[in-house]
């Protein structure tokens, strides 16, 4: 076997007595790091201080990790624009925070007989955050709810995100008859 000392140098192609015999003369453990290669490579080291800072580094890179969620914003189809743009700016802040926002037109009433108009504000803000939001799951209806889910856009940062947010959508009407 291919051995590497106690601080990491190459000691050479060993047989795996005189491997252990130096392990035990350290007073340290002899442990197989590769066990795939041809001669497989042990290491003379400390097995209970190189577990405690195999450990150490997994809770440092878990904590640093960003842990998204799932952020809703609820929507009614007679909607004001100035509104809308309000709500579309909120959920582009979520966006550049890195979280997934799932948007949803509720419907009351007489409302679900027009479910187009809902279909048209989940379009209309789906536009609106393009260059900030990929749609993770498209329209679809759920009862008297009309839901899509958007997810942060790849390759932004969330510096470029959060200008694009500050942007106000055009000024296009969608008004119900009656």
């Amino acid at each position: 076997m291919r051995l590497i000392g106690p601080e990491g140098q190459q000691v050479g192609v060993v047989p795996v007595f005189d491997a252990l015999r130096q392990a035990r003369e350290g007073g340290l453990d002899l442990v197989e790091v590769a066990p795939g290669a041809v001669p497989p490579v042990c290491r003379i080291l400390d097995y209970g201080k190189f577990k405690y800072e195999q450990t150490k580094k997994e809770r440092e890179a878990k904590k640093n990790q960003k842990v998204s969620e799932l952020k809703g914003m609820r929507l009614r189809p007679k909607i004001d624009d100035h509104d809308l743009e309000f709500k579309t700016r909120t959920i582009a802040e979520f966006l550049a925070d890195g979280d997934k926002v799932k948007v949803t037109v509720i419907f009351r009433g007489r409302e679900i007989a027009h479910s187009d108009l809902g279909r048209v504000i989940l379009d209309k803000v789906v536009a609106d955050l393009k260059d900030v939001a990929t749609v993770e799951r498209p329209p679809f209806m759920e009862g008297k709810t009309m839901t899509v889910i958007l997810a942060p856009a790849g390759g932004k940062k969330p510096a470029e995100a959060k200008s694009v947010a500050t942007v106000r959508p055009q000024n296009t009407e969608v008004r119900s008859q009656g």
